[in-house]
Formats: C-alpha cells, sequence, structure tokens
C-alpha cells in the first residue's frame, strides 16, 4: 500500500524475486487496457518475469467495481496459493482493498492472513517526486497517447477516462486547431500544471484513506519510509532502497510467512 510514487510496483516485484510469489494488481485505472503513460503500469522489463494479474484487462470503457475486484481476486488467490505461491496484492486504490478485506459478503478474514506493507515518504519530497513525473511522462508521450482517444463527446465519469490525465486534456485539444502557437502552448501548460495539481491532491487522498485503515479501521500496517530514496539518484538511491526499504520489508515478510 502507499500513495502514488512511493514504489509499490517495485518493492512487490523485488518481493516476488525473494519468494515464490504472483502480484495482482488493485490500482482501479491500471486495471485497464490502455494508457500505459497515464496510467503508469508497470513495463514488462520493469516486471522482471514476474506474473502479474489484473493489469491492463479490463476493456477501458467498462465499470471495474471494487466487488468486480474482490470477485476476481479471490478467485486468483486460490489459484496462487493452491500453486504453493505467495499472492502480493499492490495498489494506491485502497478502496478496493478494504473491500476485499473488510466485506462481510467475501469473507476474506476467515480464510486468510494478511500483511500489511505501507511504503511512505515524506509530503514534500513525494509532492517534488509527483511533479517531476508528470513532466517524465509528458517527455514519454502523454499527449499523444491521451489525444489517441479523444473525443468531443466522452464520458470522464467511467472506464479509464476517469484516469489523471484525461480531463485536463480536455480543454487543450478542443482548442488546440483554433489557436495560435503562443495560445496552444499556454493551453497545453495549463493543462500540465492541472494534471501535477491532481496529482497531489491524489496523494492527500490515499493517505486518508490509509490513516483511516489504520485508525478507525485498526489495520496493522507495517510503515515503511522511502524518503531517503526520493532524495538521492543513481547508485545511492539504489543503495537507500535495498537498506531502507527492501531488507526490511524481506525481514517482515520472512517472520510473517514463518
Amino acid at each position: 500500500m502507499g500513495a502514488t510514487g512511493t514504489g509499490k510496483s517495485r518493492i512487490a516485484v523485488d518481493i516476488a524475486t525473494h519468494f515464490p510469489a504472483e502480484i495482482i494488481n488493485s490500482d482501479k485505472m491500471q486495471v485497464y487496457k490502455g494508457l500505459d503513460i497515464v496510467t503508469n503500469k508497470i513495463s514488462s522489463t520493469e516486471q522482471r518475469g514476474v506474473k502479474h494479474h489484473l493489469l491492463g484487462e479490463v476493456e477501458p470503457d467498462a465499470n471495474f467495481s471494487a466487488h468486480d475486484f474482490c470477485y476476481y481476486t479471490l478467485s486468483t488467490i486460490k489459484k496462487i496459493v493452491r500453486a504453493g505461491r505467495v499472492p502480493i496484492v499492490v495498489g494506491g486504490s485502497n478502496s478496493y482493498i478494504e473491500a476485499l478485506v473488510e466485506d462481510p459478503l467475501f469473507n476474506f478474514r476467515s480464510n486468510y492472513e494478511c500483511c500489511f506493507l505501507w511504503i511512505n515518504v515524506s509530503l514534500p519530497i513525494l509532492h517534488a517526486s509527483v511533479t517531476k513525473r508528470v513532466d517524465q511522462m509528458v517527455n514519454a508521450g502523454l499527449v499523444d497517447e491521451v489525444r489517441g482517444m479523444f473525443h468531443p463527446e466522452s464520458d470522464h465519469s467511467k472506464g479509464i477516462r476517469k484516469s489523471i490525465g484525461v480531463r485536463e486534456m480536455d480543454n487543450f485539444f478542443r482548442s488546440e486547431m483554433y489557436v495560435d502557437e503562443t495560445s496552444k502552448q499556454r493551453l497545453l501548460e495549463a493543462a500540465i500544471e492541472e494534471i501535477k495539481t491532481n496529482r497531489r491532491k491524489l496523494v492527500y487522498h490515499q493517505l486518508g484513506k490509509i490513516n483511516r485503515l489504520r485508525n478507525v479501521r485498526g489495520w496493522e500496517l507495517h510503515r515503511i519510509d522511502a524518503t531517503r530514496v526520493l532524495e538521492k539518484s543513481g547508485p545511492e538511491a539504489d543503495e537507500a532502497w535495498d537498506q531502507m526499504v527492501l531488507q526490511p520489508c524481506l525481514k517482515i515478510l520472512n517472520d510473517f510467512l514463518l
């Protein structure tokens, strides 16, 4: 668990290379096909051969609910466990995880023990990282990716079109053919800034839910501080990741699994 940009996908893959495991994605937008840049899906290279479930599998215009997620995930968990492997559920959509664990319809706690790892980063550092990540997404082709699915009558209330980065580009796409280059650039910059603002708001929203799960639901969350990783770069960041994130997580899980 954790807010956007904290390293959840990375630690899940790292864990799955130390224990026989498979990963189930619980990010609301990454379940859908398409918009890999906008939704920041983990690449096939980054997956390092670890089997991922529910990653880019749902049709873009479908409405995939929390209950849909729970039915799919419970079925997948059973298969993973029967194969003698560990299921790792990873993603920032805490409402999906809460429904899985707490909804009496699914009786999850009666059948499974679970270990919650919360990857956390201090807000000033995380906000700077989120802002930088949006710039990287733009450089990677975010604008053209969203343009490819733009339609003036699009419904932004369902499916993958709810992703941050889609609605914000709407005014730019509607106007770009009718304005001069200066105005076009200004509209684009405004759209990108709105994406950054909304991603920072998402961080607050996600952290609020995590704290509610801990303080109201009473979940025992193992908080792992990854701040130092984001403060560094290159080999120093990798070293900090190993010391501050990976090794503590492996110790927690080794104790849990044994």
